[in-house]
């Protein structure tokens, strides 16, 4: 009977193995987003959710301009520019697609807190603090370009 359980154990085991050595472990990479101002988008970033800024990347055959965001718990955030790339459109009204980038920040008081600094600085906040009808407690705020930045629990 052991041997069963242990042979069933081991194919398991080894169909695992062999899918995360083929397949790895799937998770989202980065996220992008096209700025006017790479550098005060990279501030606001860092300045209110920890981001460590690494160096500008410049194709100047593309005339493209880069910057990743590293956050601590590994997530990315590209922020590019174009001057080609028209970003005049202002984020705040609903459209289709990405809508929000979403911050956890641990604790309700810390979403309260978060949101009071970045008001009394001029950061324009969409919604104040509040419970939703899913049961998220969350703000919205906007990010220096007027991309919907969602801080929660």
């Amino acid at each position: 009977m052991f041997h069963v359980k242990h042979d069933m154990f081991m194919e398991f085991f080894s169909i695992r193995i062999r899918y995360i050595v083929y397949r790895g472990f799937m998770k989202i990479e980065h996220i992008a987003i096209w700025v006017k101002d790479i550098d005060k988008v990279c501030e606001f970033y860092r300045k209110y959710f920890g981001g460590v800024v690494h160096p500008i990347y410049h194709n100047p055959a593309k005339q493209f301009t880069s910057r990743f965001v590293i956050f601590d718990d590994g997530a990315r955030l590209e922020v590019m520019h174009r001057p080609d790339i028209d970003t005049t459109e202002m984020f705040h009204v609903e459209h289709l697609g990405f809508t929000h980038l979403s911050f956890s920040v641990g604790s309700k008081e810390e979403v309260d807190r978060l949101t009071q600094q970045m008001s009394s600085e001029g950061v324009p906040v969409v919604s104040q603090p509040r419970t939703t009808g899913d049961g998220y407690y969350e703000s919205v705020v906007l990010d220096p370009e007027g991309n919907r930045i969602e801080i929660t629990v």
